[in-house]
């Protein structure tokens, strides 16, 4: 379930406190969180809900001016069950504070490796993760069809390699670009110490 900044602006402000989609099958479910840019939203409630039941109380929760603005946005979307999702701010995405950490410990640091050497493995290309950190290190903003074309791999298929490295606190997704993390650059220090 993806947002506008604009929306998750209004999010965060407590403006907006739930939304509708259509969806063959839901992408989220009640108890589960979902992480944006403005943090993790834990998602309260999914129900279907028929276009006619919807109220301005609706509208206006879900940041439309209006019950006909809401139906419109609804109509633009063919198909599928339509889902009233209640959630609210759980708080900040948890990859922030993990990667500020600048000091690693030895047991974080070969936990790090650890996970480094099985995304390496399940690799149908082969070892990925040393090349891709040292290419990022070596500037920040390196974009993922520069570092692509250097690992000799398609940029989407980088895209999705460079998100797990990420997900472990190591990399930071910038406007244009990567650069590494507090984290990932202590991780670097450390195993090159090691």
């Amino acid at each position: 379930m993806l947002f506008k900044q604009a929306v998750l602006d209004r999010i965060a402000a407590g403006e907006i406190r739930q939304a509708f989609r259509r969806w063959q099958k839901p992408t989220v479910r009640p108890g589960g969180t979902l992480r944006t840019a403005i943090g993790v939203l834990a998602i309260d409630r999914l129900e279907p809900v028929e276009t006619g039941d919807l109220t301005e109380a609706d509208a206006s929760s879900a940041g439309f001016t209006s019950i006909a603005a809401l139906r419109a946005e609804i109509d633009r979307f063919d198909g599928g069950v339509l889902y009233r999702i209640a959630f609210h701010r759980a708080g900040d995405d948890p990859r922030l504070a993990l990667r500020d950490q600048d000091r690693i410990d030895p047991a974080t640091l070969a936990g790090l490796a650890a996970k480094l050497d099985a995304l390496d493995r399940g690799s149908r290309g082969g070892a990925w993760t040393a090349q891709a950190l040292a290419l990022i290190a070596s500037r920040d903003g390196m974009t993922a069809a520069e570092i692509a074309r250097q690992l000799r791999i398609e940029k989407a298929a980088l895209k999705i390699r460079i998100r797990k490295l990420g997900e472990l606190g190591l990399t930071e997704s910038l406007v244009s670009g990567y650069r590494l993390s507090p984290r990932g650059r202590a991780f670097l220090a450390g195993r090159d110490t090691a």
